[in-house]
């Protein structure tokens, strides 16, 4: 079988998985899981050969035409390249992954069927824009993602919180598609094809026109799917949705997609000097903003996720100064130990039974209650730190090695500016990525108080009535699985190198000394301050922690645990942390901006339609009534009363031309 055949089933398998579990979720219950998990993992073999047979050399493309459109042709293509090889290999890992972990995770919950079913779609429409080979293709999985994210994030839509965080990533996302559709369109008229190859020529050949606007159009797009500021914000809000969820679209899907469009067709921006430090400063204030907001953060999924805002950036940055096999590096690094930190997550919150920071610092012993998730976030804690020699500290090296050759004038793809712009924030990254994963870990893992209570059911309603005495074993043996790539796949530099346009990824020693000593700087830091905010807040009894949510469903746990003394984040942020919790109020601006003159402006239509529109509708029906009414009451039957008034008429009438007569 050839290897465009075999790339044309991976997509494919998890996409007739979908299909068929819908079918027989009611039917035939017991083949569901099946279902979910084989065509999944079936098309992560398949990946993998695709990748072997591809090998990190040429790229192999293949095409049939769909139909004629009359203008510029729309093709069934495939580009397979390095990237695109390495890409799909961790979108089947992670996404088989979450698959089953989810087994485990949502067992008894009623709507297992159509999730497991949507987690399929997903994986597919990912794996469609990681081979596509034409844009309008690559479009089309490019929107199904954005739809199977509104119903996964609203998983469990009887919470409010997760219908409004649903509806809000479906909003923000589509915000961007809009200018990224008029500039995928641009792009086509310019190139006068959607075929990738064929754009890429037309740039080499200086075909585009407008390459500023067509590159700004599309950054919007990117900034909305792969959640960079200014619309980022749906990310966060996101993490009502269910921790397999959160893992699979913070790792290998929609988030990534953004990134991996704009190292497809870096040329395309590459041609715009504004555009590449747009996108560098664009990549800056997120990884800045999102460090600072995750140190502030108390839901342990919102610190993943606040950090999974500032890796992206930290793509986006590598892309900014023209180096996209640095940014598809870190992206295939993070990829592998995010997942496992959302996981690992989901196997604490699981334990713990809340999502809270603050109630899991006033816990002791649950590192023996959850020894796998323990050792593995660890892991992966430390490759999110970029501390030699897991997996991130490569990858993040890379990036600030290709930001320091822009900016000391040895790389002209961008401008030395956009270099260190990149520089200098990733190093403040680093600070602060290692500082708010030494919270993180301290709060989860060395609480101290009360024994931690029994083994709760996660908050999750899926999990409502459980009461396992110990994690499931799928659960824990996925943790490790990930936590291999978490380790190793940083010592893979050197041999996969032609995979990377063919550059060498190694860390150069400035940037290797200065990136591991800020990041050692911001975790001992913390951790120093956390052994003095101990101390001082053992003079103060401990706060409660939170109800077990079926206690109190109404009330959000933000609102029910008081907070922690002992946080660092607390005193490392000072009067910086209220901003910093609440996003440095982002959302209340947009609401300012946006939402509240939509809403007035719905209103001010409403009272039209009501008292303007009705009421000329209504006198209309009542005015006809009194006519009615009117020519009933003449209808008396008396020939003398219609004589009369025959006879007043015509007075009035000869009046009235008497009248006119004389005026003229």
């Amino acid at each position: 079988m050839t290897t465009p055949t075999l790339a044309v089933l991976v997509p494919l398998l998890p996409f007739l998985g979908s299909a068929a579990g819908l079918l027989l979720g009611r039917t035939a219950p017991g083949f569901v899981r099946p279902l979910a998990v084989l065509p999944t993992v079936a098309a992560f073999a398949l990946a993998v050969l695709v990748a072997v047979r591809q090998g990190g050399g040429k790229a192999i493309d293949a095409a049939t035409q769909l139909t004629p459109t009359g203008s510029v042709p729309i093709d069934l293509a495939l580009h397979l390249d390095g990237f695109a090889a390495l890409a799909a290999v961790l979108v089947g890992l992670v996404a088989s992954c979450v698959q089953i972990y989810s087994t485990g995770y949502l067992r008894g919950d009623p709507r297992y069927p159509s999730y497991a079913a949507l987690i399929s779609l997903f994986t597919s429409a990912m794996l469609l824009v990681v081979y596509s080979g034409d844009l309008m293709v690559l479009l089309v999985g490019w929107e199904i993602m954005g739809i199977c994210s509104y119903f996964l994030v609203g998983h469990y839509w009887e919470t409010p919180e997760a219908r409004a965080a649903s509806l809000k990533a479906f909003l923000v996302t589509k915000l961007g598609d809009v200018p990224f559709l008029i500039g995928l369109f641009a792009l086509a008229a310019d190139a006068g094809t959607f075929r990738i190859t064929g754009i890429l020529g037309a740039v080499a050949a200086g075909g585009i026109d407008h390459p500023t606007l067509v590159a700004l159009l599309l950054l919007a797009g990117v900034a909305g799917k792969s959640a960079q500021f200014p619309l980022h914000t749906w990310l966060p809000d996101a993490m009502a949705g269910p921790t397999p969820v959160s893992a699979l679209i913070h790792a290998a899907t929609m988030v990534a997609a953004g990134v991996y469009f704009v190292a497809r067709l870096l040329p395309v921006f590459a041609a715009s000097a504004a555009a590449m430090t747009v996108l560098a400063v664009m990549a800056a204030v997120t990884m800045v903003g999102s460090g600072l907001a995750a140190l502030a953060q108390d839901d342990i999924k919102r610190v993943l996720a606040y950090s999974t805002i500032g890796q992206l950036g930290y793509m986006s940055g590598a892309l900014a100064v023209g180096d996209r096999g640095a940014a598809v590096f870190h992206l295939l690094s993070h990829g592998a130990f995010k997942a496992l930190l959302f996981l690992a997550a989901g196997v604490i919150i699981h334990a713990a039974g809340t999502n809270s920071l603050a109630a899991m610092s006033r816990m002791r012993g649950l590192t023996k209650r959850v020894p796998d998730a323990y050792w593995t976030m660890t892991v992966a804690l430390l490759a999110l730190a970029a501390i030699p020699p897991f997996a991130g500290f490569f990858s993040k090296e890379a990036v600030l090695v290709a930001a320091e050759h822009t900016a000391l004038g040895d790389r002209d793809v961008a401008p030395a500016g956009a270099g260190w712009i990149v520089l200098v924030a990733g190093m403040v990254t680093a600070l602060l990525t290692a500082a708010y994963a030494t919270r993180l870990w301290l709060l989860a893992f060395r609480g101290r108080g009360a024994e931690a209570p029994g083994l709760h059911q996660a908050p999750d309603p899926a999990r409502a009535g459980e009461t396992p005495s110990r994690q499931p074993l799928v659960m824990n043996a996925v943790l490790w699985v990930l936590a291999v790539p978490s380790l190793a796949f940083g010592l893979t530099v050197g041999p996969i190198d032609d995979w990377f346009d063919g550059h060498a990824l190694t860390p150069t020693v400035t940037t290797a000394v200065l990136g591991t000593g800020i990041a050692l700087v911001g975790g001992l830091v913390t951790y120093a301050t956390w052994r003095h905010t101990t101390a001082m807040a053992a003079r103060f009894p401990l706060g409660a922690v939170a109800p077990h949510p079926q206690e109190e469903p109404a009330v959000s746990q933000a609102e029910v645990i008081a907070p922690d003394p002992a946080d660092p984040g607390r005193l490392l942020l000072g009067p910086l942390h209220r901003h910093a919790a609440a996003g440095f109020h982002l959302d209340a601006v947009y609401s300012a901006l946006f939402v509240r003159p939509v809403r007035a402006a719905a209103s001010l239509v409403s009272f039209l339609d009501r008292e303007v529109v009705e009421t000329y509708v209504r006198g209309a029906g009542s005015g006809t009534n009194l006519l009615g009414w009117a020519v009933r009451r003449a209808q008396t039957g008396n020939v003398q009363t219609y004589l009369s008034a025959l006879l007043a008429g015509s007075v009035v009438l000869a009046i009235a031309a008497v009248l006119v007569a004389a005026g003229a």
